[in-house]
């Protein structure tokens, strides 16, 4: 193009505003096929279902601590529709101990399977409730009556000795009915 006032070449269109955001020309791209794109789908894909199976080996293989047989408390000290507080299989898992009437004893683990609130023993309605989501479970079985939890809190079984010692015997887990 000529210059109409006489003598060289017209200065070049300034260049768009999105072009200066983004610099970049298809000649400067690998090209990528197809059938590449899907190799490297399926390849992605394979690497995440081997990382799922060595995640369910290793969460297979690890041990459970399900715990020593200890005392808990002397039934006598525990009145019947009461609960007792305690930790079991370590001190850093809060669990439960019921005293149902006709000296039946249930013990639990004291985290909701919701999502692990603390639950407690409610004398007037007989059962085990979370407060934080309106859990309800039932107090002779763990199993879940209402609200969003949808397992039953985990069983610890325990035992009344001849001294009269109600002993925790070991943590069999949500599933161990």
């Amino acid at each position: 193009m000529n210059d109409p006032q006489g003598g060289g070449q017209a200065p070049p269109p300034p260049d768009p505003v999105w072009r200066r955001d983004f610099p970049y020309t298809s000649a400067g791209e690998d090209e990528v096929t197809r059938r590449e794109f899907v190799r490297y789908l399926v390849l992605a894909c394979g690497g995440f279902a081997a990382g799922n199976v060595g995640v369910a080996v290793w969460a297979s293989l690890r041990s459970v601590n399900r715990g020593e047989p200890r005392p808990i408390v002397a039934l006598d000290q525990l009145p019947e529709n009461q609960a007792h507080l305690f930790n079991y299989p370590t001190g850093a898992d809060p669990a439960i101990l019921f005293h149902l009437p006709g000296r039946r004893l249930r013990a639990f683990s004291q985290k909701c399977t919701h999502l692990g609130c603390v639950v407690y023993f409610s004398p007037e309605s007989g059962g085990v409730e979370c407060p934080c989501h309106e859990g309800h479970f039932d107090a002779d079985t763990g199993e879940v009556l209402s609200g969003p939890p949808q397992r039953p809190l985990g069983r610890i079984d325990v035992e009344l000795r001849e001294d009269g010692m109600v002993w925790a015997l070991a943590a069999l887990g949500e599933r161990s009915r």
